[in-house]
């Protein structure tokens, strides 16, 4: 894939309001190569900078009424998602996979030119058939997302993500285990992936490309660092 190294990155951002939405807002927000930011969320995310717009939007599974706003940007960062502990398996597939279709589909009428990025997660399932019910769906998610007329798709994999420091909505129970993660790094080292990397690898997705569709921890860590 050609790289385009004077791509500026227009970049629509959701889940800001959680820990991983949130590191790669703060990454887009350093980056020289984006020049805007659009956040899509529930409630104010409380953040302001001259790169950003905020859209508050309470229904995720209807943006007919925002579309138009939605137009002349060439990336999307999709990192809103829900833990499936507790869920049936109609409700997990209505808050993933529905969700995240509803929306690819809105954007990518609006901006066919656009890198969509999707996090997804370690051990998804792409033949849709396994037993882990999240894994089915996010591999559904996945496979019906590279089916679109995106100019690229990316499903990001991470593993184990080690937090941003100073960053307000770093899952709570991380502070408990985040001393694990340099053990973790020198015994299995692409099991666990920083959230710079995560953002910066998202951010150079668009500007350089990648060989693959489907990114796991190695491959994130190779596209962050190019």
């Amino acid at each position: 894939m050609s790289k385009q190294t004077a791509t500026k990155v227009r970049a629509i951002v959701t889940g800001a309001t959680g820990m991983v939405g949130e590191g790669v807002l703060h990454e887009c927000l350093l980056h020289d190569n984006v020049e805007e930011v659009l956040i899509i969320n529930r409630k104010p995310s409380g953040i302001q900078h001259p790169k950003l717009k905020e859209i508050i939007h309470k229904d995720f599974q209807d943006f007919s009424s925002i579309e138009k706003q939605l137009k002349g940007y060439n990336a999307c960062f999709f990192c809103l998602g829900v833990s499936s502990v507790g869920m049936k398996e109609d409700e997990y597939y209505k808050l993933t996979y529905a969700l995240t279709l509803h929306v690819a589909n809105t954007l990518v009428k609006q901006n066919p030119d656009m890198t969509f990025c999707y996090v997804s997660g370690a051990s998804t399932d792409t033949t849709e058939k396994g037993r882990m019910m999240w894994a089915r769906v996010k591999g559904k998610t996945e496979n019906d997302l590279m089916k679109l007329p995106f100019k690229q798709v990316y499903n990001f994999r991470p593993g184990a993500i080690e937090a941003t420091k100073g960053l307000k909505n770093v899952l709570s129970y991380y502070k408990y285990f985040s001393w694990l993660f340099p053990i973790i790094r020198l015994f299995s080292p692409n099991s666990v992936v920083k959230l710079k990397e995560i953002g910066v690898a998202m951010i150079n997705s668009v500007t350089k490309g990648y060989e693959k569709q489907i990114l796991e921890v190695s491959d994130i860590k190779k596209l962050a660092a190019r």
